[in-house]
């Protein structure tokens, strides 16, 4: 009889702690999906588009001589020229600046490939900021005429960004803003504190003139025709709510 008992008993406790075992990663599963808040994000896109105030330009002179020193020299004679060139347009001397300089041999070969000379050449490259932009088409055309032989990459900008960059700013959050509240009511919830913001923001000029010297060096006194276009300042908002 006492042994009947004790196998009642521990079928009963056997039971017991299946039940306890089975139960407990359920009630962990729950905690953890309880501790998971829902989250809505939304994102935003400001544009603001503005005139160029300023423009950067690389002018370059190349030289060529038999001997390196000549080369030099008349590099260095025509780098002076344009410079003087410049300062007498209203371009400050700080804002004339050297870049690049390098020195090379080089050699013209024959149809049979032999060497028939050897020379040296030398380049030199200005970078220019043009505060006056009025004035560039007259600049370029007397940088040409000065010696310049190319003019590459000419980007325009502002000087001061800050108050555009917040005006494209604002504009991307207020449509994260109305984005958000929009997807909350089409799902049939409501938005709770704002979790995160990350802003991204980003500028490009729209138009960038890039020309040889041999193109825009023409004759008479009608300057290069340039066009600064415009600037666009980009702003990116991503905005995370939490949904109640």
């Amino acid at each position: 009889m006492k042994q009947k008992i004790w196998v009642l008993v521990s079928l009963v406790l056997a039971v017991g702690l299946l039940a306890a075992c089975s139960s407990a990663p359920a009630q962990v599963v729950s905690a953890t999906a309880a501790a998971t808040p829902r989250t809505l994000v939304a994102t935003g896109h400001g544009e603001v588009y503005i005139t160029p105030d300023i423009a950067y330009i690389n002018v370059g002179i190349h030289t060529e001589a038999d001997d390196v020193s000549t080369a030099l020299s008349d590099n260095n004679t025509q780098a002076q020229t344009i410079s003087d060139t410049l300062t007498s347009m209203g371009v400050d001397k700080k804002d004339i600046q050297t870049t690049s300089f390098n020195v090379y041999p080089m050699s013209t070969y024959g149809p049979d490939g032999s060497v028939t000379r050897k020379y040296f050449g030398v380049d030199n490259t200005v970078y220019v900021t043009v505060r006056d932009l009025s004035s560039m088409g007259k600049l370029l055309d007397a940088v040409v005429k000065s010696g310049a032989n190319t003019i590459n990459g000419i980007s325009f900008d502002l000087q001061d960004k800050d108050a555009v960059n917040a005006q494209a700013r604002d504009l991307a959050i207020q449509k994260a803003k109305d984005e958000a509240t929009g997807i909350a009511k089409s799902a049939g919830v409501t938005l709770g504190d704002l979790q995160n913001i990350q802003i991204t923001t980003n500028s490009s000029p729209v138009q960038v003139y890039n020309a040889k010297a041999a193109a825009i060096g023409g004759g008479g006194n009608a300057s290069v025709p340039v066009a600064s276009g415009q600037l666009v300042i980009a702003v990116d908002a991503n905005l995370t709510y939490q949904i109640k």
